[in-house]
This record gives structure tokens, C-alpha cells and sequence, in this order.
């Protein structure tokens, strides 16, 4: 009996496993049997791989293979692990040395004439080789690029099962890998979302541009309300626009998101920018939030992760779906539980939310007003939830300019730079506060922590308390409240807020201004 073993990864939603693979050629009726807890995907593997060896000028062979992959607890599901399986059965059928096989990992799909084609995940699943103490990943030529950016560890990028091979009977282990076709990416790509949109195309809407900067130095989740054609969506779109450039570590996160959910652009594997989302008001609940029957899949929120996530026409999306975001709004997480076992999904986002005043969506003026009844303007309203708005910090609302008031208002307009630059200091300002902790910008800081150490004096609190004693403000609202608080005063350049930040901090969380 022959058993060889190599290594490769399953993913739990972007949680790389590793998973060992046996192979087993022993004495018995020929057959293949695959162990494991796989999918119906993985359990087809047996083909696909019997297929590729046979068509790559190797023998399959004639005896019982056993191929076990273990855990067996854990499932698995995808095309992944049919590289891994064929290295293993050529390992224990001895046409390559078992030796070769035992150290590195194999990541890839095979077509039926033996091609390595790219599989979603490979940035997570390198991630969670390196941290195995993996050597070499043997990864699909296409995903090379992708694989590159975990540091310490070498990447074999291979096109078919053929170059692999013999690559592996190679007698020194320390022989170049087979070199990538001349043109093709290399790690360094850089996954831009394209041209960012300049502020600066916005004129006469001087508040709602005030508004986007705050959030944009804070954290802070936004609400816009206003007629058609006010610029609410060309507004939304030039947030990330004014958003820090990504670090390292957050472009790796977000990058691994995007690789999980097949979403990278092509041979530009690392995101540097925030991402922008925006789903269509159809979407369903599993799009927006994450799931699916088989594989669960990152939804929409967990694609805008350090990013930006605007729902234009929010009243249009199912009430199921807007209140599904009260958990990421909070938890900065999203948890999707099966019958096999649940999953968790990175999403801190910024969350946009945009609405027109009633459902008839016309521009109303005095030659054609609306023809809504105010009961129909606030059931359409009422769409959004109360708990979901007591957790957007800042309201605005848009209304037409006249031609006096847009050019009036192009004297004051800044570009995107101009204003991403004070955004720029204000985050440098609250970085060096909350030196230390986990948090990163003033909308993340907890209430204990807002309340105790970063509570500003009596006298700046004064407004908010009577705000408080009359109902006008609910406790998760007055946190809401002292966060824009600090934002404000970070782009002033102050210590901390005092009672001008606190009060135009409440009304930019009542929308009064």
C-alpha cells in the first residue's frame, strides 16, 4: 500500500483551513473513492482529475484509489483541491516523488486536457498557507499575481498539469519554477475603481458638501433626502473620493473580500481605494447581506468593507433588507448561519442613504406640484425604520438651486484633493487620540469609551442633555451625537468639542440644518 499526502486550503467565508489530502493506491477492484464531507462540486473532482492525468500523457492507475481530505468535519466545497488530488494520486502512484509533494500547497481547478484553471479565494487561502508555514503555493498562472501579495512565501505559478509535473520530478527542489508568459501581471498591480469623481462637479449644495466631509472624517453614516436631480447620487459617488487611500493591511482585508466573491479585476489583485457599492433596490436580502444555498457567498455590505455602501431609492428596497443592516451597523460584522455552520463576513462600511421627499419621484414646482397627499409622503418615508435612522449621524436635505444660487456657489466649491486633505488631518488627529485601541476613527468608538474617557465637558453637553430630557434624542442618538462632535472638532483643529461642535453635531443628526 501507497499513501502520499500534500496540502490545500478550504475556505469558510474568507477563513482559510488547511486541509490535508491523501492519496491511496492500494490492492482491490479499480475505482475511485473520494472521503471527505465534500459537495457535489468536489465530488465530481474524481473526473475532472482522472480526465486531466490521462490527458496530460500520465497513466491513471489500474487499482483502487482512495483520496481522503481531513479534516473530514470540515466541509468543503469548490473546484479548489483538484489540483491537490491529482499531485497526490501521481504521489502515490510513484510518478513523482512523494518528498516533493509533502511540503507545498496546490490551489487550482483542471480542465478536462489538463489546464489549471483560476479558482475565487486564492489571496485568504495563500494568507492562511503562509500562516501554516508554508514554503511554496502552487497556484493557476491567472491567480498569480493575486498570490504574490502574502510576503514569505514562494509562488509556482503553472498552466497545466503537464508543467507541474515535471517540474516535480525535477531533481533539485530549488529549481525555478516554470516563468510566467512575458506581459502577464505581476503582484504589483495596482485595482483602482477607475478615475475618482471630483467634488468640485457639485455646485449649490453647500451643506450636503459640508455633510459629505464629515462623514468622510468620522466615519459617519449619511441620509439625503431631496427632490430628483438635487445631486444625491453625484454627491454619494465623490465620497470615496475624499476617503484615506487604503493601508496595507486594510488593502490585503478588502482584497481578500473581493477575491472570495470573484469580484478582483483582472491581473490587478490589490484594491487600494475604498470600494463604492451600490445595489440595485431589487436586490435581495442574500445579495446585499451575504448567503446563498450552496457556497455562502460575501454580500453587498461586506464588498463595500472600508468603503462606502449607497442605497439610492432606499424607501424602494424590502424592509427585510434595510433592517438586516441594523447587525453590520453595529457590529461592523455580518454572521450568516445555516444547517451547516454560520459564517462571518467583515462589514464596516459607510453607509449612504439616499430618498426623494414622496413616491411620485416628480420634480414638483409652482406649474406642476405633487400630486402626493402628505399621508402618502409619510408612509413612503416610514419605509425606513426608526432603529435603522437612530443610526445614520448626519441628515441633510437637498433642494433645487436657482441659476443665481449655482453661480453663486461655484466661488466656494473645492475640489475632491482640497477637501480630502482636511479629511486627511482630522483622521491623523483622531488616530493619535485613540492611540492604542482598536479604533481607527471617531464612529467606532464605543459608548463606555465615549462616555468615560472621551466625554466632553458639562457645559458642551448641556444641549444634548435637554434634547435628551425631551425625547427629542434617544440614548443611541446622543452617542451619535458626541462622535460628530469629535469629527467637528478634529477639522477645526480643537482638543475636543465644545458646545458649538456639540450643537451643530445635533443638528446635523436631527437634519435641521
Amino acid at each position: 500500500m501507497t499513501v502520499a499526502r500534500t496540502r490545500c486550503v478550504a475556505l469558510v467565508g474568507v477563513t482559510g483551513h488547511v486541509i490535508e489530502v491523501e492519496a491511496d493506491v492500494g490492492h482491490g477492484i479499480a475505482g475511485v473513492s473520494l472521503i471527505g464531507m465534500l459537495d457535489t462540486a468536489l465530488s465530481e473532482a474524481r473526473d475532472r482529475v482522472r480526465s486531466a492525468i490521462v490527458n496530460s500523457r500520465h497513466a491513471w492507475p489500474d487499482a483502487r484509489v482512495t483520496i481522503s481530505l481531513f479534516p473530514a468535519s470540515l466541509p468543503k466545497r469548490g473546484s479548489v483541491f483538484d489540483l491537490g488530488i491529482a499531485v497526490a494520486v501521481l504521489a502515490a502512484a510513484g510518478q513523482v516523488p512523494r518528498a516533493r509533494v509533502a511540503g507545498p500547497f496546490f490551489l487550482g481547478e483542471l480542465g478536462l486536457d489538463g489546464t489549471v484553471r483560476p479558482v475565487r479565494g486564492v489571496l485568504p487561502a495563500v494568507v492562511a498557507a503562509a500562516a501554516a508555514g508554508a514554503g511554496q503555493v502552487v497556484v493557476p498562472v491567472v491567480n498569480a499575481a493575486e498570490a504574490e501579495l502574502v510576503p514569505g512565501v514562494e509562488v509556482v505559478a503553472v498552466r497545466t498539469l503537464a508543467e507541474l509535473v515535471a517540474w516535480l520530478r525535477d531533481d533539485d527542489p530549488a529549481a525555478p519554477p516554470p516563468a510566467r508568459p512575458a506581459g502577464e501581471p505581476g503582484a504589483e498591480g495596482d485595482a483602482g475603481t477607475g478615475p475618482a469623481l471630483d467634488l468640485a462637479d457639485v455646485a449649490g449644495q453647500p451643506a450636503a458638501r459640508r455633510a459629505l466631509e464629515v462623514c468622510a472624517a468620522g466615519g459617519h453614516n449619511l441620509w439625503m433626502l431631496g427632490q430628483p436631480g438635487t445631486g444625491k447620487t453625484m454627491l454619494a459617488e465623490r465620497l470615496p473620493g475624499l476617503l484615506p487611500p487604503l493601508d496595507r493591511g486594510q488593502s490585503l482585508e478588502v482584497s481578500s473580500i473581493h477575491s472570495v466573491a470573484g469580484t478582483l479585476p483582472p491581473g490587478r489583485p490589490l484594491l487600494t481605494r475604498p470600494p463604492f457599492v451600490a445595489p440595485h433596490h431589487t436586490a435581495t436580502i442574500a445579495a446585499v447581506v451575504g448567503g446563498g444555498s450552496g457556497v455562502i457567498r460575501p454580500g453587498a455590505v461586506s464588498l463595500a468593507h472600508r468603503g462606502v455602501f449607497f442605497m439610492d431609492e432606499a424607501p424602494e428596497f424590502p424592509a427585510r433588507v434595510l433592517d438586516a443592516l441594523r447587525q453590520p451597523l453595529e457590529a461592523g460584522a455580518v454572521t450568516v448561519a445555516r444547517a451547516a455552520g454560520s459564517v462571518s463576513f467583515p462589514a464596516r462600511f459607510l453607509l449612504v442613504l439616499a430618498a426623494n421627499p414622496c413616491p411620485c419621484a416628480q420634480p414638483a414646482t409652482p406649474e406642476t406640484p405633487c400630486r402626493c397627499t402628505p399621508h402618502q409622503r409619510r408612509r413612503y418615508l416610514a419605509r425606513l425604520s426608526g432603529p435603522l435612522l437612530d443610526r445614520v449621524d448626519v441628515k441633510v436635505t437637498l433642494t433645487r438651486s436657482t441659476r443665481r444660487e449655482l453661480l453663486a456657489d461655484r466661488r466656494f466649491i473645492e475640489p475632491s484633493a482640497v477637501v480630502a486633505e482636511r479629511v486627511a488631518r482630522a483622521r491623523e488627529r483622531a488616530l493619535r487620540r485613540l492611540a492604542g485601541t482598536p479604533w481607527r476613527c471617531n464612529a467606532e468608538i464605543p459608548t463606555a469609551v465615549l462616555h468615560g474617557e472621551f466625554r466632553p465637558p458639562t457645559s458642551a453637553m448641556s444641549p444634548l442633555y435637554r434634547c435628551l430630557d425631551t425625547g427629542e434624542l434617544s440614548a443611541r442618538g446622543l452617542d451619535r451625537v458626541i462622535r460628530v462632535a469629535w469629527t467637528l472638532a478634529d477639522l477645526l483643529g480643537k482638543d475636543g468639542p465644545e458646545t458649538a461642535e456639540t450643537t451643530a453635531a445635533l443638528t446635523l443628526w436631527t437634519g435641521a440644518g
